[in-house]
């Protein structure tokens, strides 16, 4: 019995070294991470947007009060990252439009209806770069088709690579960035509630893209 009971005390010694020590080391990762933005650092590749960390939204004038905010939940895409950086890399971005989120539950069911979005009908919102423009250091403007209500027109993003290191917790690598543009809404055939809601939508992308695993 006593020998059972040391060998119990040190298996239970052993466990909680083990996990001190992983707690220990986590959080040392996570306070000394860093990232680059030296783009030739990039490991060439696809990359997935990582969805838990990824944010979109749109804001409109609203009476000229305010502009009013709405977000999209789920959102997927791939980024085609190539020798060369963000000059010769590309990506696609695809939007659940009935994630929409306007946080008024009234409001949500009268943007997804056929008298705006028409989510049943257009149940995807797309963007496909077609081109960039370098404007600087790790930033420029990204062209692309975006489609909305089975309309496609071209809209420009000013973009900023944040930097890439591999996850301090996934150890996958991981690329963030930052994207900001606008675009007319009556363009995508979407004036419902003009003027009273304004015509210039404001997007706002902050997002992460995670390497494909090989064979992925």
């Amino acid at each position: 019995m006593v020998q059972l009971t040391a060998r119990r005390t040190l298996v239970r010694a052993l466990l909680g070294t083990t996990l001190l020590a992983a707690m220990a080391c986590t959080p040392v990762r996570v306070l000394t991470h860093s990232v680059s933005q030296n783009e030739t650092r990039v490991p060439p590749g696809q990359y997935e947007v990582d969805p838990d960390h990824t944010s979109i939204t749109f804001d409109i004038d609203h009476f000229r009060y305010s502009r009013f905010t709405m977000r999209f939940d789920r959102k997927k895409g791939q980024l085609n990252w190539n020798a060369g950086g963000l000059d010769k890399s590309t990506t696609s971005i695809t939007i659940d439009a009935a994630s929409v989120d306007t946080n008024v539950p009234l409001l949500d069911r009268m943007v997804k209806s056929d008298s705006m979005l028409d989510v049943t009908r257009y149940p995807d919102i797309t963007f496909v770069s077609t081109s960039f423009q370098r404007t600087g250091e790790s930033r420029g403007t990204l062209t692309g088709d975006l489609t909305i209500h089975g309309v496609t027109q071209p809209v420009m993003l000013d973009v900023t690579f944040n930097g890439f290191a591999p996850d301090p917790l996934t150890k996958k690598d991981t690329l963030g960035f930052t994207a900001d543009g606008h675009f007319s809404r009556a363009k995508f055939g979407l004036t419902t509630w003009y003027p009273a809601v304004g015509d210039d939508i404001h997007v706002r992308i902050q997002a992460e893209f995670v390497k494909t695993p090989a064979g992925g």
